[in-house]
């Protein structure tokens, strides 16, 4: 080896030390496959179980208006016919026979499959996560059974008033790249889908440099990684799909808009939404969005005493979506009509002065770090459920170190930081308001 080299690869070593070392604390152990499939172990002893999970770029940051909702259709399509499973009562058949439970998810950057199930049906288990994985058949017949399904997914949404409330908001905070945020589809997309589409997904995202496989529970990761390129190393790589089909910038709001949304409720939701940091651009915000985002919900921080003890709101929650593509800050709140008014004006007065020296205090800061590491450590406790969360950062943040340094980083939240996030990203920021109303409360609330 060349003297260039051995430094290079010393980097790297250096590089990838301390991501090893903090995964072995969580337990978790990670390796890449050839074929550019991440696979990671969460070994936890507790119970003689084991839960296998495959995690995919994938949802709806990857939908153009014509493939709106089909990344949620595919996942429901996962669990049908493939090569080794003939039709969808056979796969069902199947899972019964292993003794697992078993469920899929869509969101907007990740959508991911899992099977629990006792840990002696391990190899048959990554034997059936193969076959749906690699290949799936899409057969029009089980395709024209399940898109009922979904829309009936998409019916009980808009049976909510507080679906049309996010719409109507989202619409306007998304309104170049709306399809992108819009995990639940455009219902014609979703109606007009056929074989040819849900095979270009396959395709573009549902290859082994796109994906990775979690197996979580009573496991040996070096056992793991072993099995792991047994069953899954001829799976075949395919080109970069953010390469290909480049994921759009959200553009920064222009301009502060308001929608109001009429339905028959008996009290008035009031919605704000900001286009907060993207997790690849400004991770330091992340951090101080989370612990300002706890602060801001104990019942003893002045935001809550000010807004819900003095009786104006019903409930306020201020939180942060971390995600790679513009995460959104919201607020959310309720209120009788008749203290609309008033509660609007303390929020927006609460919003100007989180910045203020005693705003907080030096104990409520460190009490949120304190809660949310033991939050996240309480959350390690059941690998079943433990998995999901691994899973979502890898797919969100591109791989394991946001996540492994997740505690650290809050250790290091300090008030500047959180003033910087807030000066950036709220105080003075464009933002959306969404207005849920029953028409006679709009009357008396915008009479003017």
């Amino acid at each position: 080896m060349t003297k260039k080299g051995f430094l290079i690869a010393c980097g790297v070593l250096l590089y990838l030390l301390p991501l090893f070392c903090y995964g072995q604390m969580y337990g978790i152990y990670s390796t890449r496959l050839s074929n550019g499939l991440e696979v990671i172990a969460v070994e936890n002893h507790i119970v003689p179980l084991v839960t296998i999970e495959l995690n995919v770029r994938n949802g709806s940051y990857t939908e153009p208006p014509e493939y709106n909702g089909l990344s949620h259709l595919y996942e429901h399509m996962f669990f049908k016919a493939n090569a080794s499973i003939p039709n969808q009562e056979k796969y069902l058949e199947r899972t019964r026979e292993l003794g697992m439970i078993w469920n899929g998810t869509t969101s907007e950057e990740r959508v991911n499959y899992f099977f629990t199930m006792s840990n002696d049906s391990l190899l048959q288990g990554l034997a059936f996560m193969k076959a749906a994985a690699m290949t799936p058949l899409f057969l029009q017949s089980e395709l024209e059974r399940e898109r009922p399904v979904v829309i009936g997914e998409y019916d009980r949404a808009e049976s909510s008033p507080y679906y049309h409330l996010f719409v109507g908001v989202n619409k306007k905070l998304w309104s170049t790249y709306y399809s992108r945020k819009n995990v639940i589809g455009s219902r014609e997309t979703i109606l007009s889908a056929d074989q040819k589409k849900m095979l270009t997904i396959k395709d573009r995202y549902y290859i082994p440099n796109n994906s990775a496989l979690l197996i979580a529970g009573d496991i040996d990761h070096e056992r793991i990684f072993k099995l792991a390129e047994q069953y899954y190393g001829d799976w075949k790589k395919g080109e970069d799909p953010f390469r290909l089909y480049p994921v759009p910038e959200h553009p920064p709001l222009s301009r502060t808009d308001t929608v109001i949304v009429e339905k028959p409720v008996n009290a008035v939701t009031l919605m704000i939404a900001w286009h907060g940091p993207s997790v690849s651009k400004d991770p330091a915000a992340t951090y101080a969005a989370d612990v300002l985002s706890y602060i801001l919900s104990q019942r003893n921080s002045g935001f809550q005493k000010r807004l819900v003890e003095s009786g104006l709101c019903a409930y306020v929650n201020f939180s942060y979506q971390t995600l790679n593509y513009t995460g959104p800050i919201r607020i959310m709140s309720q209120m009788s009509a008749d203290k609309y008014a008033a509660a609007e004006r303390v929020l927006f007065d609460e919003l100007k002065t989180i910045t203020d020296p005693d705003y907080y205090t030096d104990e409520q800061l460190e009490t949120a770090k304190n809660q949310l590491e033991r939050d996240e450590l309480y959350s390690q406790e059941k690998p079943s459920a433990f998995v999901h969360t691994v899973g979502f950062w890898w797919s969100v943040t591109g791989g394991l170190g946001y996540y492994l340094h997740y505690v650290d980083n809050l250790r290091k939240v300090t008030r500047k930081d959180i003033n910087n996030y807030v000066q950036k990203y709220v105080q003075g920021a464009p933002f959306v308001k969404g207005v849920l109303v029953s028409p006679d409360d709009r009357k008396k609330i915008f009479s003017e």
